[in-house]
């Protein structure tokens, strides 16, 4: 199967979801019906980052000085905007795309190929997208939460949408294998080291906590960024979850 069927394979599986649910319930409960499945992926997720990942994005954190780590994340976010403006196209939008081909145009001269991000200094501000907006800006709903082996949180609608993102994706069009995987293993532990900071904001039950920030913050995304950032804010709405009364405490 060519790209393109994949493509239209991955369309075709996203205008299915259309009658289904939303990210949330009527009762403005998180969407998880699966959630005995999610927790089972979650925990070995989990389990493969606090023994492999985690430690070698310590090690990456700790002898890569912040403004390398800053400029290899602009490289990679330079790249994607070859997935944003294929994505522009698709949702209709020459906003989008206008603004991720200046961005690309810009960043790759000017920024020396992307290390440096001066299209932001200049008020173009990056608009991430992807194949899951793209389905929403078609009209269909997010169906229930999913955790994805390896990949992480998700929803039916997002995870519809991986196969357009891999095929649009700048780095999957290097031809040399060992370039290639060598590129997404430095963007996977740069990435990863950038949220080392951040842990020490999770608390509770790590299961809930991710899902609910995921869900929220994926929910801003697909909005179009309207309204307030539940992040930026501060408003980050979490509850941790009452324990079962016959299960014993941990």
């Amino acid at each position: 199967m060519n790209g393109w069927s994949r493509l239209a394979l991955a369309a075709a599986a996203s205008a299915t979801l259309s009658g289904c649910a939303g990210m949330y319930t009527q009762d403005g409960t998180p969407n998880d019906p699966w959630e005995g499945f999610n927790r089972g992926v979650f925990r070995f997720n989990d389990t493969l980052d606090r023994y492999a990942l985690r430690p070698v994005a310590q090690g990456y954190d700790a002898v890569t000085p912040q403004p390398v780590q800053d400029g290899i994340g602009n490289f990679f976010s330079n790249l994607s905007e070859v997935g944003n403006m294929a994505n522009g196209v698709l949702q209709g939008n020459p906003a989008i795309f206008g603004a991720s081909l200046g961005r690309f145009l810009i960043n790759t001269t000017l920024g020396l190929g992307g290390f440096l991000d001066p299209a932001t200094g200049l008020g173009i501000e990056q608009r991430d997208e992807d194949f899951g907006k793209t389905f929403a800006a078609w009209g269909a709903n997010s169906g229930p939460f999913v955790m994805l082996p390896l990949l992480g949180p998700s929803t039916v609608r997002d995870t519809a949408g991986l196969p357009g993102d891999w095929y649009v994706s700048a780095t999957r069009h290097i031809e040399d294998n060992y370039v290639r995987w060598g590129l997404r293993f430095i963007d996977v532990v740069n990435t990863r080291a950038g949220y080392l900071d951040q842990e020490q904001l999770i608390h509770g039950d790590r299961y809930t906590f991710i899902r609910d920030a995921w869900m929220q913050r994926r929910q801003f995304e697909i909005d179009g960024g309207q309204g307030d950032d539940p992040f930026a804010s501060g408003d980050f709405d979490y509850q941790e979850p009452e324990p079962a009364s016959d299960t014993p405490s941990q």
